[in-house]
């Protein structure tokens, strides 16, 4: 009789333990699960940038002219990169004001046309903002 009261309890500690180790492994699956669609959100918005960048390099080589009217100081008043600028801040979080993108021509360097898009992820206020940045020459027929 005596070794069944020792050994009463034993039964309830082992289910307890089984508990405790299916918690921590619930646990980190959700942490999985979170890091997960963080790398995806941030994939996205990288993606995004990327095709923007390369849109409005698009647009410059098609008005090869003109380049000088997409600088950053310019892109308001030209129709087209104002579009642009209004679609990246619609499809980018935070893409205003210091993170607005930047678009810089250097005729000198053989036309080298550099846009830099910025954005930054909701609720990641501390961190430093991501970017894109594209480089490109863009040449005229006559060059």
């Amino acid at each position: 009789m005596r070794n069944r009261r020792t050994q009463s309890g034993v039964m309830l500690l082992e289910a307890l333990l089984g508990i405790l180790i299916f918690s921590i492994g619930i646990l980190a699956l959700l942490g999985m699960q979170a890091a997960a669609m963080r790398y995806t959100i941030d994939a996205k918005y990288r993606s995004e940038a990327s095709f923007l960048a390369d849109e409005i390099i698009g647009v410059m080589w098609g008005d090869p002219a003109n380049l000088a009217n997409y600088e950053t100081a310019n892109c308001p008043s030209t129709p087209r990169c104002n579009q642009w600028l209004a679609r990246v801040q619609s499809r980018l979080p935070n893409a205003t004001g210091a993170n607005a993108p930047t678009i810089v021509v250097d005729a000198a360097n053989n036309r080298q046309v550099t846009v830099t898009v910025r954005w930054q992820i909701p609720g990641e206020a501390s961190a430093s903002p991501s970017s894109h940045v594209a480089v490109a020459q863009i040449f005229r027929a006559t060059d």
